[in-house]
């Protein structure tokens, strides 16, 4: 299965959920934000939310500094 991520090309063995996504990515725990297709996706419904063949996926992690 293939999506698209942070514009790139990316191949998923198996179709994952949004919160088997940034696990997979090392992000568990970061504070995040998700796009699924255009649409923001709240961490409560990451879970949920299970990526299809094509979906374009954005994640965006803040970063503390001052």
């Amino acid at each position: 299965m293939h999506i698209h991520l942070n514009g790139e090309p990316y191949h998923l063995d198996q179709p994952l959920t949004l919160t088997e996504l940034i696990a997979r990515l090392g992000l568990t725990g970061k504070r995040l934000a998700v796009e699924l297709n255009l649409d923001i996706v709240p961490r409560s419904q990451h879970a949920e939310t299970r990526l299809a063949e094509g979906d374009r996926v954005e994640i965006v992690h803040a970063i503390g500094g001052g």
